[in-house]
């Protein structure tokens, strides 16, 4: 079931997630099993699986931001918390280009594909004991967008809220030098702009990577002009 989006040419999801969705398995290092099995199944047998996270950022009065989603308080894993702008399983038989189309369904914009800067492979694993064991390979994205926040139009099917902080503020957050950061937030259902205060305790958890911080500052690498980034 879907409703049509108000963005050109396309639909939008009208539900957090499809358990039937199918995804293709790999292995550890990406290679494909050539083995397709529904979401529900891949979430609770902990097999290998591929998406993509793309994180936005920007500059405004140059001051660098950051974009971050508060995921859909209806999603199967961390509901609520903080994470990438966009994200998104590869379903069966799609290659990652594809699964570009979660940033239009979950955000409401359409930016080409040339703009959208890839630094690397995450290998991911979540626990959510006893049913859900959530094993990736999140395939790294940047996208520069300098919109201010009221242009997007987020999905409260599946988003929360889009919260922008500023890129320093992350910074020193997630070196622990601060413990809140002042930003703003775009509701997804009544589109109202709100201030909004965020802790470490607001993001989904990533104690062993510290995924977070380190985007963080690859963003920051991409703007001062460094050529060489990744995750």
């Amino acid at each position: 079931m879907f409703s049509e989006s108000p963005s050109p040419g396309g639909t939008r999801p009208d539900f957090a997630q499809d358990p039937d969705e199918r995804f293709d398995l790999v292995t550890a290092s990406g290679t494909p099993l050539g083995i397709a099995k529904r979401r529900a199944d891949v979430h609770r047998d902990g097999d290998w699986h591929r998406s993509i996270h793309v994180w936005i950022y920007g500059v405004d009065a140059d001051e660098p931001f950051l974009l971050v989603q508060r995921r859909g308080l209806e999603k199967d894993t961390w509901p609520g918390r903080l994470d990438a702008t966009a994200a998104g399983h590869l379903a069966a038989g799609e290659v990652v280009s594809d699964a570009f189309r979660e940033i239009e369904e979950e955000l409401g914009i359409v930016p080409g594909p040339d703009r959208l800067r890839w630094i690397g492979t995450r290998v991911s694993v979540n626990e959510h004991p006893p049913a859900l064991l959530d094993r990736e390979l999140q395939e790294v994205f940047l996208l520069r967008d300098d919109a201010p926040l009221a242009a997007y139009d987020p999905n409260p099917a599946e988003v929360d809220a889009l919260v922008r902080l500023p890129l320093d503020a992350v910074l020193a957050l997630f070196a622990g030098e601060r413990e809140r950061v002042e930003g703003t937030a775009l509701h997804a259902r009544s589109k109202v702009l709100t201030p909004a205060t965020i802790g470490p305790g607001d993001f989904v958890p990533t104690p062993v990577d510290r995924y977070f911080y380190r985007i963080a500052i690859a963003i920051a690498a991409v703007l001062r002009g460094d050529r060489h980034v990744a995750i």
